[in-house]
Parts: C-alpha cells; structure tokens; sequence
C-alpha cells in the first residue's frame, strides 16, 4: 500500500512549477538543485520586470535604474521596468485644447519623466522622443523652454549632472532641511512626496555608514551610489550637523530607531 508520502511526492511531481524545474534539469543538464536555483532566479526577473497591472492610456518601459552613474555603457546598466502614462483624457485633452499640440507634448513629458523617477528610474532624451513619437532636437527644445518657466524635469542626463553643479537629489534634501513642506519641493522640483521620501532614506543609509567609518569607496560598494553623490551627502550633513537642525537629527533617530528593531528581530 501506498503511503501518504510517497503520494504526496507523486502529487508535488506533477504540479506546474515541478514539471518546469524538470524541464530546466532535463533540457540543460542540471542537477534538480540548480534547475530549481534556475527557476527562482527567472521567477524573479518576471515579477520585476513583466508583472505591472497597466490600465488604458499606460505602457510597459524598461528604463535605466537611477543608481546607474553617468557615463557607464548602457548594455552594463541596471534597467527598471515602469509604467508610464502616454494618455490621460482628463488632463490631456483639456491641455490641449489651450495649449495646442506642443502643450501636449510638454505636459506628457513631465508626466513620464516624473512617473519614472518615482519608481527608481531616469529615462534618457532619447527615451521621451521614442516614447513620445518625436525627435530628440524637439525634445530638447521642449525642455529648454519648461526650465525657462521654472520647470524641473528630471531626466537621466540632468539627474545625473553630466554637467556641473550639484546633483538634484543633494538639492532636494537641501530644500528638505530648509523646512520647505513636501508640497512645496513638488511644485519646485516635479518629484513626488514618495521619491523625495525615498531620497531621505537613501541619505540616512549613506550617512549611517559614514558614521560607522566607512570610507567614500567601502559606502559607494554597499549602497551603489556614486562617489560623488555620497561626497555631497557628507557634506550636506555636516552642513546642517552643525546648525543642529531638527529634521536632520529626526531622520536619523527614526532610522536608528528602525535598524535597532531590526537587529531585535533578527536576534529573536
């Protein structure tokens, strides 16, 4: 007689995931360990990249992580899957209607460079002209004159300073510890209340290193930021270290806070 083990084994064989990791063994030659290693692997790649619930109006784009510093080939950088809006009747045609074709243009552009900087992404010049069905030149010109307004457009060649100055994520945490509301640094910069809340947390975990005496080279392997980025961090909370400026020392009890609890959880 059967045992309810051997049954159960039988059962398990036959379920979906078993029958791939069967297939990967069999098909590469793997031992049932590595095809099931194989398998979670490529389980991990579809959730991320393909697994985006889009409704009407929104694609499916694959754009480069906004970690990925300037200059690295593009074939070598971390690519973010978002979804973007390309049309929303509820703004669009009403913008439209006052600002012709090019209004549209511009108002699309800050819509997608906005949506993908808030799920960790940057899209490049030539994304938003192959998103949007133009030319790179237009594109450009259409930037051009949205900053000559005052607008802040986030793209990857300006997010990442190609030029000089410092990087706009050092900017808004500026503005941040200057006592602007989030509110406020969303009119002025274009970037949501969750990519500025996600700036504060990426500056705690360079800054929480740097106090533990990692150097500028040990934090960039830890973190994936640049160099020249944790260097602006540093600097900036030395800045407001010495004012003794409240939100700077609230960002840092709440984020020890938060790692002690960890530790407590992990030494349960």
């Amino acid at each position: 007689m059967k045992t309810f083990n051997s049954i159960s084994d039988r059962l398990k064989s036959k379920t979906v995931k078993n029958s791939i990791i069967n297939n990967i063994a069999r098909d590469f030659n793997l031992t049932p360990i590595f095809a099931e290693a194989y398998f979670k692997q490529i389980i991990g790649y579809f959730t991320e990249h393909v697994q985006l619930e889009l409704t009407s109006g929104q694609l499916h784009y694959l754009a480069i992580d906004d970690r990925e510093p300037a200059g690295k080939p593009i074939d070598l950088c971390k690519k973010t899957s978002v979804k973007l809006t390309i049309h929303n009747p509820d703004e669009d045609l009403m913008v439209y209607k006052e600002n012709g074709l090019s209004g549209l243009r511009q108002h699309r552009l800050l819509r997608i460079t906005k949506e993908a900087i808030e799920q960790g992404a940057l899209l490049s010049y030539e994304d938003i002209a192959f998103i949007l069905t133009t030319s790179v030149i237009t594109i450009k010109r259409d930037i051009a004159c949205l900053r000559r307004n005052g607008k802040t457009i986030p793209s990857r060649g300006w997010r990442h300073d190609m030029g000089r100055g410092t990087t706009h994520k050092t900017q808004i945490l500026d503005l941040y510890l200057n006592g602007y509301q989030f509110s406020e640094i969303e009119k002025r910069t274009h970037h949501s209340e969750t990519a500025v809340k996600r700036y504060i947390q990426d500056f705690s975990k360079i800054i929480l290193l740097y106090l533990k005496d990692f150097s500028v080279d040990q934090i960039r392997i830890s973190t994936s930021f640049s160099n020249r980025l944790i260097g602006e961090y540093i600097k900036l909370f030395r800045k407001y270290k010495e004012k003794k400026n409240s939100r700077l020392e609230s960002i840092f009890h709440f984020a020890k806070k938060k790692h002690q609890q960890i530790r407590g959880n992990q030494n349960d």
